[in-house]
């Protein structure tokens, strides 16, 4: 072996396609911090201005479009010849379709939540047997935070094709209540406390008016449908302070709240 041609050829290469190879990753590194601080510039200012969850993912839509064009040019810089590589992308097309079937409708559904918007970000939906805030809307799954500070991430493919309740898309939520009372209580002067516990709450809506009438004669019990709005924001305290409300009220006017009991006999031989 010739060391002489070895190290003229090492030499050779090094002088021309590893200073490429080295450009290129210096290259890669800087444009993609470059695009990394555009991507999040373009989500802040956009999000002040248009919708929050369409800008959001445009942006990492873009982010990765750019990373794999530079990715693309620069292989193509080095001089590595990409043709060769045809011929084995066809053969694998197959192997890869299935292997990413799954994401391939998650990536579907992603596209349909964006177009359709069922949802956005910061709204409260139940989805999937899960309730939680949008946190964010990703390419195939939309991540959701409960109540209970749980993480939820949700396949956009399951997402789109199920049943969604956005409890945060309308201003304006009606609070139901049943409340029991016993057969001998008097069902008007029930009516009565409950309408005006409803009228005198401040976060109660005048318009639609309160309703409050007898639904069901119950087998131990007369139950009594009452329904407010309210401000979505206001829900869960108008829920809570009437139910307190309604059975301070009941127990200072003696109306009985039913409940199941067990009579037990004993009979002695």
């Amino acid at each position: 072996m010739d060391w002489n041609t070895l190290w003229n050829t090492i030499l050779e290469w090094l002088t021309n396609t590893g200073i490429k190879i080295v450009i290129a990753l210096l290259v890669m590194f800087v444009s993609f911090k470059i695009i990394n601080r555009i991507s999040r510039k373009i989500e802040k200012r956009g999000s002040e201005k248009a919708d929050k969850t369409i800008m959001k993912t445009l942006s990492h839509i873009l982010k990765i479009g750019l990373k794999i064009v530079i990715v693309i040019c620069l292989i193509g810089y080095v001089g590595i010849d990409t043709s060769g590589l045809t011929a084995l992308v066809a053969s694998l097309g197959v192997c890869i379709g299935l292997a990413v079937n799954g994401a391939l409708s998650n990536l579907a559904g992603g596209v349909m939540i964006i177009l359709t918007r069922p949802f956005r970000i910061d709204d409260y939906i139940d989805a999937q047997g899960y309730s939680g805030t949008v946190v964010d809307i990703r390419i195939t799954n939309t991540k959701i935070l409960t109540p209970d500070n749980k993480v939820i991430y949700i396949p956009n493919g399951a997402l789109s094709s199920g049943n969604i309740v956005n409890y945060s898309e309308k201003d304006l939520r009606r609070v139901d209540f049943t409340f029991s009372i016993g057969y001998g209580d008097d069902f008007e002067k029930a009516k009565e406390i409950i309408t005006n516990i409803c009228n005198e709450h401040e976060l109660v809506l005048k318009d639609p008016a309160p309703f409050v009438r007898v639904s069901e004669h119950g087998s131990s019990s007369i139950n009594i449908t009452t329904r407010v709005w309210s401000k979505n924001k206001d829900y869960w305290t108008v829920h809570f302070d009437i139910m307190e409300s309604v059975k301070k009220q009941f127990d200072a006017n003696g109306i009985e709240i039913p409940f199941n009991q067990l009579d037990v006999h004993v009979k002695n031989n």
